[in-house]
């Protein structure tokens, strides 16, 4: 039975990250990942890698270029004549960069010694990992530590059954080789809005079936409602809310997909359908029944804030755990725990993580929203500064969007950032650094940013806060 100081399930970003850290802290560590890739190799990277953060990026960022060099370089003086769009070379590039990704992750655990294993890891009682290859063997590890680290799957719902042609989850709408005509997409959340956002671009009309009322309730209200009006009146997208589907059917290679809102029963049929209704835990045949690590009724393992199980020296971390479902923050999670094994004091902010849905624009957002402060009875401030108003934003002709800092009315410090616009990701990052140093509104108003750079929306915003801000009237104060 081989034995090791640290054995890691799931090769994911919170579980490759954990390994590689437990690593360079001087331990023996192996790291199990089932999936198996087009050329039989372990798909390291887990969903985020292979077919979830960077396939859908690649996508994304192709399809704006196009939608630019289409509708957007006639302003700047470029013009373009019988543009086209070879998707099987969009998805081949998509590809490769998935495969560069994955192989370099295999290349990061040979130069800091962590032992790579194929098949699918089960926890056992006294610290021992069940392992079943995909040729059915199996072996025993023990560990003196286990990180669990197992990652989501696309929830199914009974209504439209995924058969991975006309109807798809998020992986299949990856992998289309040409543009759907009509394209539905069943959930307005971040997935379905970037997957149908790709699609979009290309030229497929989008209608997106959400059944909840509230466009993007998790988010800030006034950024979320500045996003709807972007991505329906300027981009096109059919977003309908309230819409519960109640079934499909497959007729002639398209699906007819039956659905209610407030006016009643409707149809509608695509040439493809996404369903894009979230993610749950991938926690069936984890844990024996003897192991003593517990979880819930929707398979999430329960943790302390330290991503410490009901059993000493097994750790949980990522999306089979409490929190959002983010690869930043199921990273995070494993450089914590691979430092705690190794005896250091480690902890995270979960106050400070960062939220990005890679539109374009981009709606990015850190901390508390307007909505949670008022619930709370939390006495606040806020600045916006809109991109309208950024002499960098309008040179790049991408003015869509703007800026919101929320801070404590009394002491000043930064409660929340929320942003829709032109590198919103990036712009955001910025203030998650100045939130973790306890830094306030008038702090980054006091900061010298570089001109002209899109980054000064945010300088605007904090300077907006007391009414400050330079480039925009300031409301007046009460």
């Amino acid at each position: 039975m081989s034995k090791f100081d640290v054995v890691v399930i799931g090769s994911g970003p919170a579980g490759y990250v954990a390994a590689i850290r437990a690593a360079q802290l001087g331990m023996n560590v192996a790291c199990l990942e089932k999936g198996i890739n087009k050329l039989g190799k372990p798909n390291f990277g887990g969903t985020c890698l292979n077919v979830g953060c960077i396939p859908s990026k690649a996508l994304l960022d192709t399809t704006h270029k196009y939608v630019e060099a289409a509708h957007d370089f006639d302003v700047h003086g470029i013009s373009t004549k019988e543009l086209s769009i070879d998707v099987a070379q969009m998805i081949a590039r998509k590809d490769k960069i998935v495969s560069q990704l994955t192989g370099g992750i295999g290349q990061l655990f040979k130069a800091n010694g962590v032992t790579a294993i194929e098949g699918a890891g089960k926890v056992l009682a006294g610290k021992k990992v069940e392992v079943t290859k995909a040729d059915g063997s199996v072996e025993t590890l023990e560990a003196e530590n286990i990180v669990i680290a197992a990652g989501s799957l696309p929830v199914e719902i009974p209504p439209t059954p995924i058969d991975q042609d006309v109807i798809v989850d998020s992986t299949g709408a990856l992998e289309f080789l040409e543009v759907p005509k009509k394209l539905g997409v069943i959930g307005a959340g971040v997935i379905g809005l970037e997957l149908g956002s790709v699609w979009g671009r290309l030229g497929s009309e989008v209608v997106v079936l959400e059944a909840l009322e509230e466009f993007l309730p998790a988010i800030d209200q006034q950024i979320a409602k500045e996003a709807r009006k972007v991505f329906t009146k300027a981009q096109g997208m059919d977003i309908r809310l309230g819409a519960r589907v109640t079934g499909s059917e497959i007729k002639d290679g398209q699906v007819v997909v039956t659905y209610t809102d407030s006016e009643g029963d409707k149809q509608e049929t695509f040439d493809k359908l996404i369903v894009a209704v979230g993610r749950r835990p991938q926690s069936e045949n984890l844990l024996s029944g003897d192991c003593g690590v517990s979880m819930d009724e929707r398979g999430f393992i329960f943790v302390n804030d330290y991503c410490e199980t009901d059993v000493p020296g097994v750790y949980a971390v990522g999306d089979i755990v409490r929190g959002p479902m983010l690869a930043h923050k199921g990273s995070e999670e494993g450089v914590m725990v691979a430092e705690r094994i190794a005896g250091q004091k480690a902890a995270m902010n979960y106050d400070c993580i960062p939220n990005v849905i890679y539109t374009h624009p981009e709606v990015a957002a850190v901390g508390q929203t307007e909505e949670q402060l008022k619930a709370d009875g939390v006495d606040y401030k806020v600045g916006v500064f809109p991109f309208a108003a950024s002499g960098r934003a309008l040179a790049a002709n991408d003015t869509a969007g703007m800026v919101k800092m929320i801070a404590d009315a009394k002491t000043d410090r930064i409660l929340g950032c929320h942003i829709i616009g032109p590198s919103a990701a990036d712009l955001v990052q910025q203030v998650v650094i100045a939130m973790e140093f306890g830094s306030s509104a008038e702090d980054i108003g006091l900061t010298v940013f570089g001109h002209p750079t899109l980054s000064e929306a945010v300088h605007e915003a904090a300077l907006a806060v007391d009414g400050h801000a330079i480039h925009i009237a300031n409301k007046k104060k009460r």
